[in-house]
């Protein structure tokens, strides 16, 4: 089996700006980059799961999703780096036609974490979900992995309204750095 980092995109890897989907408007936060490829070169799988709601709302399309990560592994392959999956979330309950659904991928649901866990036989005790809300956190744990928050995007506000410890960090790359260090 193996050992995979789960990471939000939105706040975690890349600067939050609202419903986010033009490639112009992608911006990395400092250090992110350099930690998918310290998880790269450690051998454990980086799969990014997030929730799209602005398909559901009819703000952009599954493809221009898709698009934007194309480009965002473009990216980092330039730098050494890339992602092994994406996994993202179209629905909401309040979005529009068959995106108005209930389902279990939105997270906190640990839908996505599990079918890649499921895909890539992933050892979900010995794995992390690392990101910016309390949703995030909540996912990993209901997944059976370890979370950790990170005080970029809505990450230090979110720290005051998680119950119970949680393992934070300044950034991704701290974040990972800690990981390593297991």
């Amino acid at each position: 089996m193996k050992k995979a980092v789960f990471i939000d995109r939105d706040g975690t890897i890349n600067v939050e700006k609202d419903y986010l989907y033009r490639i112009a408007d992608f911006e990395f936060i400092p250090g992110a980059e350099e930690a998918i490829k310290l998880l790269n070169e450690a051998g454990l799988l980086v799969i990014v799961v997030t929730n799209q709601s602005g398909v559901a709302r009819g703000y952009y399309t599954e493809d221009d999703v898709e698009q934007l990560h194309r480009h965002i592994n473009s990216e980092l392959k330039q730098n050494g780096a890339h992602v092994d999956a994406w996994y993202f979330c179209p629905h909401h309950p309040s979005g529009r036609g068959s995106y108005a659904l209930p389902c279990d991928c939105r997270k906190p649901l640990p839908g996505m974490l599990q079918q890649a866990a499921l895909r890539y036989d992933i050892e979900m005790e010995h794995s992390f979900m690392v990101g910016d809300k309390r949703a995030d956190i909540e996912a990993g744990a209901a997944a059976g992995c370890r979370p950790l928050l990170v005080r970029t995007g809505y990450g230090a506000h979110e720290e005051q309204a998680i119950e119970g410890p949680v393992e934070t960090y300044d950034d991704l790359l701290a974040a990972v750095i800690s990981i390593l260090q297991v």
